[in-house]
């Protein structure tokens, strides 16, 4: 695959959610939790996906390894000898056959393992769906990758259950879970945030070499800006179901161009009591995602809106210069 060609290239993404209500329980509004997003991720390189609490970033990692079911859109993911795969069109078994390239590490080691499933089942399991190897290959290739994510020696864990396992040893394991078919890109859903202080860099800096090593590209989602610009090499800002600046992650902390993503930049705490940052003048608080106007999703808050912005649709992401992306009229 040449280094130019996208990994994963999204198009017109939406994922709306049905409102019910009334005794027949008919469709009164929508959620919208993901309303049109475009971006694409080249092979190597990875994406840090940032924004507030319910601006959709976790319903686009579960769009992009088809949890979830899109609403419109298209998810193309290249395939060596298919070439563009659209993710969201593929069913039965060859989405089955296609999930090879895609996997998620969740949030919460607490809940993503079984508690009834050793070490070794809840690793296997992904070779034994697929069919990959025999048994003793699948055993072999379980315990090289446990030796490789830190787990040593892989004989002392493989038969151990997760609640015998610490915070850290469990990521871990569910890191381990989506490498072990080798895939070209994981949707990483805030892997470290329940994992204590001590041991976030380490977990972050192991990502980090299993991406080399397997030649993985990452959706890193978070809410922290420092984790987002370690972890990748660009960053796309999300608010509202709708990315609102997209760039590298030098360009895009040292040259904020849209409101909110400067707003965001200001409520980094500075480890120094006399430097005295000026805060944004960032209006009311977050806007309800049903059935939004058409407007800029931001224009409630914006310290910067005009008529202008009310009467217009939501602006699309223009490349301002150097491919830094921004939706917004006034910038």
């Amino acid at each position: 695959m040449a280094e130019n060609t996208p990994l994963v290239k999204v198009e017109g993404l939406k994922k709306w959610f049905p409102m019910t209500g009334g005794i027949l329980q008919r469709v009164r509004s929508h959620i919208h939790a993901v309303d049109g997003v475009n971006f694409e991720i080249l092979p190597g390189r990875s994406l840090g996906l940032v924004g507030e609490s319910g601006c959709g970033k976790t319903t686009t990692g579960k769009l992009l390894v088809r949890l979830y079911d899109t609403t419109a859109g298209h998810i193309y993911v290249n395939d060596p000898e298919l070439g563009a795969v659209d993710l969201a069109q593929l069913k039965g078994k060859q989405l089955k056959l296609f999930r090879r390239r895609v996997q998620m590490i969740f949030q919460d080691p607490y809940e993503s393992l079984n508690p009834r499933r050793t070490v070794y089942d809840t690793v296997v399991e992904p070779l034994a769906v697929q069919g990959i190897g025999t048994l003793q290959e699948r055993e072999d290739k379980v315990a090289d990758l446990l030796e490789l994510v830190g787990l040593t020696p892989a004989t002392s864990f493989m038969f151990r259950f997760p609640h015998e396992l610490s915070g850290g040893q469990r990521q871990r394991i569910a890191i381990a879970r989506a490498l072990v078919i080798e895939p070209a890109f994981i949707a990483a859903d805030e892997p470290t945030s329940m994992l204590d202080v001590s041991i976030r860099t380490g977990v972050m800096q192991l990502m980090m070499e299993l991406a080399d090593h397997f030649g993985v590209s990452y959706l890193y989602i978070t809410h922290d800006l420092a984790v987002a610009r370690y972890m990748c090499q660009e960053i796309a800002v999300m608010y509202l179901g709708k990315i609102v600046e997209r760039a590298e992650s030098e360009e895009l902390l040292s040259n904020p161009l849209h409101p909110y993503t400067r707003a965001l930049i200001s409520a980094v705490p500075v480890p120094d009591p006399r430097y005295n940052r000026q805060a944004l003048p960032i209006k009311g608080g977050v806007s309800q995602p049903i059935d939004p106007p058409p407007r800029c999703r931001f224009y409630d808050r914006c310290p910067i809106a005009t008529d202008f912005c009310a009467q217009n649709d939501h602006p699309p992401l223009e490349d301002k210069g150097g491919g830094h992306y921004v939706a917004c009229y006034q910038v």
